[in-house]
């Protein structure tokens, strides 16, 4: 299913169309962007650290919505990969930093850089005129994704 041209799409399929579209694009962005076969689990934990700076696992999981355990399997199996190092709190000798290392950054930098490759490319084969309807229709998505539950304006 593609939108009309004239837009006389009823909302609800309108919903569905745009909600279909957009999963489709993080899906290929996902694929496209991941050079050292992380898991999104590991990418999350990467841009979240990469964001927050060090944090420990509790606060990282509750910033990610997941539970401590899931979070700390996850950063086990990155502290193994070598992408985050454990590092003492400041003010409380029972808990552990966890923060990225320069293998980490690299990682999170090459993902970044293949997604934007990607998407670059792609939007370079379309015309001048999609270009210009994407790049403002990218203003409107970012305002869906900022609304509350009660719609676009909160």
């Amino acid at each position: 299913m593609s939108i009309p041209a004239d837009a006389s799409m009823p909302l609800e399929a309108a919903v569905t169309e745009l909600s279909l579209a957009i999963g489709q694009l993080l899906r290929r962005l996902r694929a496209e962007s991941n050079p050292d076969g992380l898991t999104w689990s590991q990418t999350v934990a990467l841009a979240r650290l990469e964001e927050i700076g060090p944090t420990t696992t509790a606060d990282l999981a509750r910033a990610e919505s997941v539970k401590p355990q899931s979070m700390g399997a996850t950063l086990a199996e990155m502290e193994r990969e070598g992408l985050v190092e454990r590092r003492p709190h400041p003010t409380d000798g029972r808990q552990v930093l966890f923060a990225l290392t320069a293998a980490g950054v690299e990682a999170k930098r090459k993902r970044s850089a293949a997604k934007q490759k990607w998407l670059l490319s792609a939007m370079a084969a379309l015309d001048p005129d999609e270009q210009r309807t994407l790049i403002a229709a990218a203003a409107l998505v970012r305002r869906l994704s900022e609304a509350g539950t009660d719609g676009p304006d909160g």
